[in-house]
């Protein structure tokens, strides 16, 4: 078990570059201070509900990682309880090897990215594939979205930290611009019908 949350991504190597590199003692002191979060806060579980996408890493039990994109429609990826997040997972390329890599080592991380807003999320914890759990996979299914669901895969949050901004480039998805996008056709329809 970690003396502090940080722990879990702060290994001894980490920490003694960290020194090396002269930002160890200010990593100290957020150990000291309240530091990562163990649970889900309001305000994360706010954040995840506007997100349409993250990226999910496993790796192999020789610890061969694997990053994989997910998406779905908004708040697709859900708070069960205050340590536990679910998502349905909808059918793809049908390679398999983030359930193959869970199958043998349930370690697991989620990046959550706002793009938009410059934000990030990064938790990690342990994550296991549920299948014939037709409670949870109503739970987890919106029945708007095309997609088929195959299986739920719930995620035990262990730690996680919002990282600073820098170097993020906006992107806006197709549904973030939409509004704006709008607003300049009608007005484009209300000059072409003022010129006539």
């Amino acid at each position: 078990m970690p003396a502090v949350p940080s722990d879990i991504a702060f290994t001894p190597a980490v920490k003694s570059v960290q020194q090396r590199l002269g930002s160890r003692q200010g990593y100290a002191r957020m150990e000291r201070g309240e530091g990562w979060q163990t649970t889900i806060t309001p305000d994360l579980a706010e954040f995840i509900a506007g997100l349409d996408m993250f990226y999910l890493g496993t790796a192999s039990a020789d610890a061969q990682p694997y990053i994989q994109h997910r998406g779905g429609p908004p708040g697709f990826l859900k708070v069960i309880d205050d340590r536990t997040l679910g998502f349905a997972d909808f059918g793809g390329n049908r390679q398999f090897i983030t359930v193959g890599n869970l199958a043998e080592n349930p370690k697991a991380f989620i990046f959550l990215m706002d793009y938009a807003n410059s934000r990030r999320v990064k938790l990690w914890g342990t994550a296991r594939v549920v299948e014939e759990d037709a409670g949870l996979l109503e739970q987890l299914s919106d029945p708007s979205y095309s997609g088929k669901v195959e299986r739920a895969i719930l995620f035990a949050v262990e730690a996680w930290d919002m990282n600073c901004p820098q170097h993020i480039t906006p992107r806006f998805s197709e549904r973030e611009i939409a509004p704006a996008v709008e607003k300049l056709k009608e007005r484009i329809r209300e000059l072409e019908a003022k010129s006539r």
